[in-house]
């Protein structure tokens, strides 16, 4: 599996471009999307302009007012770097996209309904409209997104999906989507335009990994009213602390309150949560999923159920070859050498793979017949047969009834061994083929659905999970269970419309379940629409791609276990980190109060456990931890919380264990260093 190009998170051309957005980040216009860090830059100004005032006129008090002050600037600025690694990583990573891009010069056809008529004028791909039909040929670069109307081809889709490995793109089928600014290796396709420009699938991909089209997810705008809410209480108890201390006769100045209200409001969690969620779209872009949503990122993490489409999905996109199968009195080589003859002017995949299967398996090679005048049949959906006449023989494969029909042998006159090779074939759900040379019968030839490598281990993976496995298919009953039984999914739905499976997909929403759906076809597309997670295979069509809300770059279906990986984690990350925050404030409330007040109500010395030097000393103290402790979890939040598949009251004991009671201790063990620091250089 193919990942995008890691950065690294200490990258100093991305460090270098993060500090400038850091500051340009100060602007209110955009400061003002978090709510925590804007009362924290509002209140920075406001002990800047009295750090001003006191410079002017009062001329007391200047080092504590301007320390405090230089705090809370590095509060607010470390905050908004934070954010800009996240979306630094994520425009490293566009601007490679973007450098894939050229000024490619298409052919449009003239006459592109004539098959025969390949006559092109020149065109800038820039300028090419819907529904122009163009021509690739090999070592040419596809100059749009679109669909193959005719033709095969090999394609290097590297410089998208960063899969070194070429694929193949042909008409009809659901392997007929092809992307803008790939390249043609071999052979030749026709291809009808399906974006604008300036809308392609390259263009989508870099605004999202640019952040550009993100919103924000219902949790996080839970957790932004939440900390809005928690921000509003600490504003209100910190200025009745004015009236209280002005009661008691404690002297506490603007520039004290407000250190206590920064300290006090979540600042931690209020500095990384934008951070967190840009890093976690961030981490699928590096397993090759782009996610046109946050939202879609945090469903993932509480998927229940996983829809598969099996063709293209769970298994290749065609039947293949597997077998060549001897009638009595010949051999596999006999099979072999009249199926790969008389599969030649069989364009079809699954002649093509009879070609191939000969070849490697059995070691034939394909003959010189320039001077043997042959006469190919190509395959046709009418003879459901192709074949070739040469040097007298009359070499014939097709489907069964077919083939014997075109030698005149009934079934009931063949080989026992053929017919129970027949049956079994059928039985298992695979498709049988027969050959003959003459009135020969040579043998059979299994089609089957070929499951792709590992599924059967990665389905036992998600299973382990907790999300339950489905594949939906058009095949009969017998196909659909001989393949999921392969496969190892937890059950599956035969002879399924694309209304089979938006029904099933609502009725399990309507359970209160979030359902992903993973599919490549046209006929997928209402379900990846529907699903609360719906990832689109890359190779196939514009459709799917476009109903999803992710898409797969290298086309693997079990990809989802780490997209459900990402988003578990992304969540439990939030979840720590606001745990920790939550548990740093009443850490910091306890360190804090009792130091203020302490001259005056001794009684508060009992939880004067820290014995912080002076009051001065205590407030600058947790302003500078307050700050600190953001710059030493940005890495955290970045990478995110390591996934472990535990339930969620095991997670809660996790993270009040780990991130509640060290959101406690951390606080005092900090804020008490600091302030020895800050005594022993007499900083207040």
């Amino acid at each position: 599996m193919a990942r995008a190009k890691t950065t690294s998170l200490f990258d100093t051309g991305i460090l270098r471009q993060a500090a400038l957005d850091a500051v340009a980040k100060l602007a209110p216009a955009k400061l003002v999307r978090n709510p925590v860090m804007f009362v924290t830059g509002a209140v920075a100004v406001l002990v800047t302009l009295v750090f001003i005032r006191d410079l002017l006129y009062v001329r007391a008090g200047l080092s504590f007012t301007g320390q405090i002050a230089a705090w809370l600037w590095f509060t607010v600025i470390f905050a908004n770097f934070a954010e800009a690694i996240a979306e630094g990583r994520g425009k490293a990573h566009a601007d490679a996209l973007r450098s894939t891009r050229s000024d490619t010069q298409a052919k449009v056809l003239l006459h592109p309904d004539d098959p025969a008529d390949d006559l092109w004028e020149p065109k800038s791909a820039d300028f090419l409209d819907v529904g122009e039909v163009v021509l690739v040929e090999a070592g040419e670069t596809i100059p749009a997104d679109g669909e193959v109307v005719a033709g095969i081809a090999s394609v290097n889709e590297s410089a998208v999906t960063g899969e070194s490995a070429p694929v193949i793109r042909e008409s009809g089928g659901d392997r007929s989507a092809v992307t803008g600014g790939t390249v043609v290796l071999s052979d030749w396709i026709r291809v009808r335009v399906t974006s604008a420009p300036g809308s392609s699938f390259l263009d989508r991909m870099i605004a999202l990994v640019e952040g550009a089209q993100r919103q924000k997810t219902p949790n996080e705008l839970a957790l932004s009213v939440l900390l809005s809410g928690m921000t509003l209480i600490f504003l209100i108890a910190v200025t009745t602390l004015w009236g209280l201390a002005g009661y008691s006769g404690t002297i506490l100045s603007v520039t004290v309150l407000v250190a206590l209200l920064v300290t006090l409001i979540p600042t931690t969690i209020g500095g990384l949560l934008s951070a967190i969620g840009i890093a976690g779209m961030d981490r699928l872009i590096r397993f090759n999923v782009m996610a046109t949503s946050g939202r879609a990122v945090e469903a993932a993490g509480d998927v229940d159920t996983l829809l598969l489409d099996k063709t293209g999905t769970i298994t290749f996109g065609n039947r293949l070859a597997t077998a060549f199968i001897p009638a009595p009195g010949f051999t596999d080589n006999d099979i072999a050498a009249a199926a790969l003859l008389s599969s030649l002017s069989d364009e079809t995949p699954e002649g093509r793979s009879i070609v191939a299967l000969a070849k490697g398996n059995h070691a034939q090679t394909e003959p010189d017949l320039r001077s043997h005048a042959p006469a190919f049949i190509p395959f046709s959906a009418q003879t459901r047969i192709s074949g070739i006449d040469v040097d007298g023989r009359q070499i014939r494969k097709g489907a069964v009834d077919a083939v014997l029909r075109a030698i005149g042998m009934p079934l009931n006159d063949t080989p026992a061994a053929f017919r129970e090779a027949v049956e079994r074939i059928s039985r298992t759900g695979g498709t049988p083929l027969a050959v003959a040379d003459g009135n020969r019968l040579l043998g059979v030839i299994h089609l089957k659905d070929v499951v792709k490598p590992d599924i059967k281990e990665r389905f036992a993976a998600l299973r382990a999970m907790g999300i339950k496995t489905v594949m939906v298919t058009g095949d009969n009953p017998v196909t659909a269970a001989a393949i999921a039984s392969e496969a190892g999914v937890d059950d599956y739905i035969a002879e399924a419309t694309p209304q089979d499976k938006l029904a099933y997909i609502k009725a399990e929403q309507g359970k209160g379940r979030l359902i992903a759906m993973c599919g490549d076809g046209t006929n997928d597309a209402p379900a990846l629409a529907q699903a609360d997670v719906g990832v689109a295979m890359q190779s196939g069509t514009q459709a799917a791609r476009e109903a999803g809300n992710m898409v797969d770059l290298d086309s693997n279906p079990t990809k989802l276990i780490e997209v459900t990986e990402i988003g578990k984690q992304l969540l439990m990350t939030r979840g720590s980190l606001t745990t920790f925050s939550i548990a740093n404030d009443v850490a910091k409330y306890f360190a804090i109060i009792p130091a203020l007040f302490l001259a005056t109500y001794p009684e508060l010395g009992a939880l004067n456990i820290m014995h912080l030097a002076t009051p001065e000393s205590a407030i600058l103290s947790a302003v500078i931890f307050n700050a600190l402790i953001i710059v030493a979890l940005i890495p955290l939040a970045l990478k995110g919380i390591a996934y472990q598949p535990v339930g969620a009251a095991a997670l809660l004991r996790r993270n009040l264990l780990v991130y509640g009671l060290g959101g406690l201790i951390v606080p005092f063990v900090g804020i008490k260093l600091i302030d020895l620091a800050v005594s022993a250089l007499r900083l207040a």
